[in-house]
Order: structure tokens, then C-alpha cells, then sequence
């Protein structure tokens, strides 16, 4: 399924689009018909499609050696609802998704730096990378709903 970076990173662009709808109707449904649990739900699912996409993006941006700039971008993209899918067509339209994984060193002098290695290693394994993408996610998610939503609770 995700054979490509083009394919992972436009999974989660599309999917972080679809929880910002989800926390926009959450928020409209509190306004109109006093139903905060919508929000509670909606921010939840935007909350962590949120940090898997971020996640995904570092991944992508590191695999295809990006500059600050477009992994910057494709980062923050999620902080702007829908930005997720201009973001994503651009990347692809300038070449910055195309190609595979880097399962296997080159003649690059950077593949000998022990994180491109290590990244190779993960790549080889996607079942521990995933495992370990969602173990991360899910960790932050909790620290974070702990701490509670920005600006205190109403």
C-alpha cells in the first residue's frame, strides 16, 4: 500500500484534511446545538491524524533528503486546514515525492551517516517503523490530553 513516499504522504494529506473537516463540524455543532462531545471527538481524531502526519512528513522529508525549507512547509501545512493537499500536490509536482524508499545505500557519501543507516534499517523492517511511528503517536497524544486542550479547559 505504501510502496512510494507519494503514496504514505498523500494518505495522511488527504486524511489530515478529512479530521480538520471533522473538528470544523465538531465546532459547528457546539455552537448550534451545545453538542461539545462533537468537539471532543472531531479535536480527538484531528488531534492525532495531526501528529501522524507530522510524523509522516519527517519521514518523507528525510527519505527523499529535503531541504529545511519544503519539509518547514509540509510540516506546518497541517496547522492550516485543507493546506495538507496543496502542500502535497506541490512536493509531488516539483519531483520532492517521487522515487521509492532507500533500502539500500548508494554512492552517496551521506548514505555512511549512522541516521541514514538507521533510517535504512527501519525501512527494511516497515512493521517495527510503523509499530514504532504509532507507539510515538500515541504516546504524545496521551501526554497531551493530559495536559488538556490549549488555552485551559471551558
Amino acid at each position: 500500500m505504501f510502496r512510494a513516499p507519494l503514496n504514505l504522504f498523500r494518505t495522511l494529506a488527504i486524511a489530515e484534511a478529512i479530521s480538520w473537516t471533522l473538528l470544523i463540524g465538531g465546532l459547528l455543532l457546539r455552537a448550534t446545538a451545545d453538542l461539545a462531545i462533537a468537539v471532543t471527538i472531531g479535536g480527538g481524531i484531528h488531534g492525532f491524524v495531526f501528529l501522524a502526519y507530522g510524523a509522516t512528513a519527517i519521514l518523507v522529508a528525510k527519505n527523499q533528503r529535503w531541504g529545511a525549507w519544503p519539509t518547514i512547509v509540509a510540516i506546518g501545512s497541517a496547522i492550516v486546514p485543507y493546506a495538507t493537499i496543496p502542500t502535497e500536490v506541490w512536493l509531488h509536482r516539483t519531483g520532492r515525492l517521487a522515487g521509492g524508499w532507500r533500502l539500500h545505500p548508494t554512492d552517496d557519501p551521506r548514505d555512511a551517516a549512522w541516521h541514514d543507516r538507521l533510517m535504512r534499517w527501519f525501512l527494511g523492517r516497515p512493521w517495527v517503523l510503523g509499530l514504532l511511528i504509532a507507539l510515538a503517536v500515541i504516546v504524545l497524544f496521551a501526554v497531551l490530553l493530559i495536559a488538556g486542550p490549549p488555552g485551559g479547559r471551558d
